[in-house]
């Protein structure tokens, strides 16, 4: 399944796309021209990554500055220890599109237990 994103006109380089989905997801053209997409939440806690700094293929996450690589998800320091998962991107006939991961998101402990219906 591919979820369309925005125009890739409409996505000028060095800023983000928030999807907003389940978990949200945001796409990020980098100052290179490259169009990667993320999970949108810090794994560590709940802080949108599309509101983050974007230094060539990495974000930074707006709370507490663990960086995240756009390419593999991984994250570089505390306080985020779990990455993000990376998703697939198709830019066709000027539409963004991505494909979600089948993975399971790690998402920060406030959100997975107000989805497990515990107390956030």
């Amino acid at each position: 399944m591919m979820i369309p994103a925005c125009r890739l006109a409409d996505l000028p380089r060095g800023e983000a796309h928030r999807l907003d989905i389940d978990p949200p997801v945001s796409v990020f053209h980098t100052d290179d021209g490259e169009i990667f997409a993320i999970d949108d939440t810090c794994t560590h806690q709940d802080a949108s990554l599309a509101d983050g700094w974007l230094e060539g293929c990495e974000v930074e996450c707006p709370l507490h500055a663990s960086k995240f690589d756009l390419r593999t998800g991984a994250v570089d320091a505390p306080p985020a220890k779990l990455p993000v998962r990376t998703h697939e991107v198709v830019v066709q006939d000027g539409m963004i599109y991505v494909k979600p991961s089948t993975e399971a998101p790690n998402l920060p402990p406030c959100i997975a237990a107000r989805l497990a219906g515990g107390p956030a």
